[in-house]
């Protein structure tokens, strides 16, 4: 399949309307997230498939925006995992113990330097630091502790408990587990539709950004990635790939369908300082 020679520019993402507050969307504010991309993806969607496989769920915007029936969601990260887990199946223990905290340095401290045993404390834990840490950074140090500093009040919301409990509706036919991108690929089968966000190592920075733990998303697992990711397009599956705009990462996926999506990056508080961010998306079918 060729290039695509086209740009699509993708705005920060809209804020919600009063009939969109009990959609399923992300409950947790994650680095990398693909909620501006949804109006992109949807039309080179197919519109039925058996499975939908997402290897790298971070923050889920994609799963939420499609909605589907039958979902499989992994992660190497297993607090991540959990905390899905615990959203599908405890959304009332979780919402309880997030009313419960307050949004302040001291607070954020507290639960920061203690990892609780019980899995339902340490949903609440990730989900509380994802949304009062440092641009929602999840990092951790050599010896897996979270090291992000508190990005202040900000009148921010924690959680809202319309969001989580649709989250939760949505789940419900859900398979969740942690594993690496490599198994859950290799399952995809016929019919299957795959959407895959990595960390964005390229070829010259092999100290790339350590979205989820300390270990790291190296230029030889981007390299596996897209032949598995081609293997599973073999195979009669749907595959999608978000990665880095290079050339080198553009080499990777020949047999792909290659589009380049741009956006306004949200990240500054400053209109004026805000650039614009591409990224390649991969479209692979049989």
């Amino acid at each position: 399949m060729g290039t695509v020679q086209r740009s699509l520019n993708v705005g920060c993402s809209p804020k919600r309307s009063v009939d969109d507050e009990t959609r399923p969307e992300p409950f947790l504010k994650w680095p990398g997230g693909k909620r501006w991309l949804w109006g992109t993806l949807q039309p080179l969607l197919p519109a039925r498939f058996s499975r939908y496989f997402e290897p790298f769920l971070g923050g889920g915007a994609i799963f939420f925006a499609l909605r589907p029936k039958r979902a499989i969601l992994s992660d190497i990260n297993p607090d991540l995992i959990n905390a899905y887990t615990q959203i599908r199946d405890n959304v009332d223990g979780v919402i309880m113990g997030l009313s419960r905290l307050a949004i302040d340095r001291r607070t954020y401290h507290r639960i920061r330097a203690k990892v609780p045993a019980d899995d339902t404390d340490k949903a609440i834990r990730l989900i509380y630091l994802s949304k009062t840490a440092f641009n929602g950074m999840y990092r951790v140090n050599r010896q897996g502790m979270f090291n992000v500093p508190f990005a202040g009040q900000q009148h921010r919301k924690l959680f809202d408990a319309a969001t989580i409990k649709a989250a939760s509706r949505c789940l419900q036919g859900s398979q969740l587990c942690v594993r690496s991108f490599a198994d859950s690929l290799a399952s995809a089968k016929n019919g299957d539709l795959v959407y895959c966000d990595p960390p964005y190592t390229v070829l010259h920075d092999n100290n790339g950004f350590l979205r989820y733990n300390e270990n790291l998303f190296s230029w030889a697992d981007q390299k596996r990635l897209a032949e598995m990711a081609e293997a599973a397009a073999d195979r009669g599956a749907c595959v999608v790939v978000s990665n880095a705009r290079t050339g080198h990462v553009r080499a990777l996926y020949r047999g792909f369908q290659a589009l380049t999506v741009s956006r306004t990056s949200c990240v500054s508080a400053h209109t004026d300082s805000r650039r614009k961010v591409s990224e390649f998306l991969f479209v692979g079918r049989e």
